[in-house]
């Protein structure tokens, strides 16, 4: 439990009472502050048994591997578009139909997973997006890449939904903020995973190396099978299974379409703030592939941070409100992520930057599954994360062309501003979303 110091300097900042707040929060108090919350964490997790456990860290490395297939191909842009004799925007067309083709993923897996539990589903799914991205690394040409990636997305698209609802229905409702943050982190996770292997592989084996890397995921169906059981809150659907999950979708489409544009805004800003601030790095800042993996590994590291830390405190401040708290400091962190003259101001930027994006993002995981109805909690979150990402898909593709019409005083393409300009009408977006809607935090399940 937290002491009455404590208590008295959260329960200032959940209400607004700034100047109260001012005063009691010193930096030993703040200091003592973070301790307390970290304690609760831990006893958080020791409270889980060990099928808990091991159901989470499925769930998580299933997402972080995810996310590792992805990201790779956002370091090797210009490469791939020397070999193949591309743009920048052009090549940005292999992320955007990757993220175009996930909602299709969700859809099939998602009521895959209503329809027979999770895990099976799972494990297909991780093997199906393993071997896109092992036979991306073959592409002879650059149309069969192109569709490589849209056939990868799909499995992209299934897994978050699967993983998601397995883990959230495994955890005790008090923990599910916490585990919120971490699981969606595996996203960052996967980033700075990529990160390393593009700095160690890269230099020695070229783009296509990576790709043969990004197979590795397939492994971990070895785990599942053996330490994941069902998850305890999938019971065998009715016989009826089409006519119940019609009529369930029919009452929550007025909060589907809702979710969907929350979870647009969200993906904006994701893919927004990181499919090509590499680019950016390399283009207009002159940074070598070392630095840029650095400087990758950083911010992913502060996204890993941002994203834990808002979960967990989600479940005391709410959903929304840890949301529109992290959305509105991206905001003003903007012209240190963008502009700032010395690198490592920049680092610094890029870690704070993705330290409130996937901040906010963190809370995504369990603000969507307690929002959905209950027969349709492994379809609901997962489509509607990725019909955001869908409508969001061609961020990469705006922000190049942003770039080609800004240019800067030696003509060039200005990265810089276009992302500047790019990520804060994502953050005004989502904050007003995020104040409009609903939650429903501490929902049984």
């Amino acid at each position: 439990m937290l002491n009455r110091k404590s208590e008295r300097i959260l329960d200032c900042a959940r209400n607004d009472r700034v100047d109260e707040y001012i005063n009691e929060s010193t930096l030993p108090n703040l200091a003592g502050v973070v301790f307390d919350e970290a304690v609760q964490a831990w006893q958080l997790f020791r409270g889980l048994d060990r099928t808990q456990r091991a159901t989470f860290i499925a769930c998580f490395l299933g997402w972080a591997l995810d996310a590792f297939d992805f990201f790779l191909l956002t370091f090797v842009i210009l490469p791939i578009g020397k070999e193949f004799g591309r743009s920048v925007a052009d090549v940005g067309w292999a992320i955007a139909l990757t993220l175009m083709m996930r909602p299709a993923g969700a859809f099939l897996f998602g009521l895959l997973g209503d329809r027979f539990g999770r895990r099976l589903p799972l494990m297909i799914d991780i093997i199906f997006y393993s071997v896109m991205e092992l036979l991306t690394a073959f592409a002879p040409n650059f149309t069969i890449l192109l569709i490589l990636r849209a056939l990868y997305g799909i499995g992209m698209g299934g897994e978050w939904g699967l993983g998601a609802s397995l883990a959230m229905e495994s955890l005790p409702a008090k923990a599910r903020g916490l585990f919120s943050g971490i699981l969606q982190q595996g996203y960052a996770f996967g980033y700075l995973l990529a990160a390393i292997v593009y700095w160690i592989v890269f230099p020695y084996f070229g783009w296509r190396g990576l790709f043969v890397a990004g197979a590795t995921p397939a492994l971990l169906v070895i785990y599942i099978r053996a330490r994941v059981p069902e998850s305890p809150a999938w019971k065998k659907p009715e016989k009826d299974f089409a006519t119940v999950t019609i009529l369930t979708f029919r009452r929550a489409l007025p909060l589907f379409i809702y979710v969907v544009l929350l979870m647009t805004a969200f993906n904006y800003m994701s893919h927004g703030t990181q499919d090509l601030y590499q680019t950016f790095l390399e283009t207009q800042r002159g940074l070598a592939v070392n630095q840029k993996a650095i400087v990758g590994i950083i911010y992913a590291i502060g996204a890993i941070c941002g994203g834990t830390i808002f979960g967990y405190l989600s479940q005391s401040w709410g959903r929304r409100r840890a949301i529109i708290i992290a959305a509105v400091c991206g905001l003003i962190l903007i012209p240190i992520w963008a502009f700032s003259p010395g690198l490592s101001l920049l680092i610094t930027g890029g870690f704070l930057m993705q330290f409130m994006v996937q901040g906010a993002w963190g809370i995504v995981p369990v603000h969507l599954n307690e929002l959905s109805p209950a027969a349709l909690r492994g379809t609901f979150p997962g489509l509607a994360y990725q019909l955001g990402n869908f409508f969001a898909a061609n961020a990469a593709v705006v922000e190049a062309k942003l770039a080609q019409t800004f240019r800067g005083a030696d003509n060039q393409p200005d990265y810089a501003k276009a992302l500047a300009v790019f990520a804060a009408a994502v953050f005004v977006a989502l904050i007003v979303l995020a104040a409009i809607g609903r939650e429903e935090r501490g929902k049984e399940f």
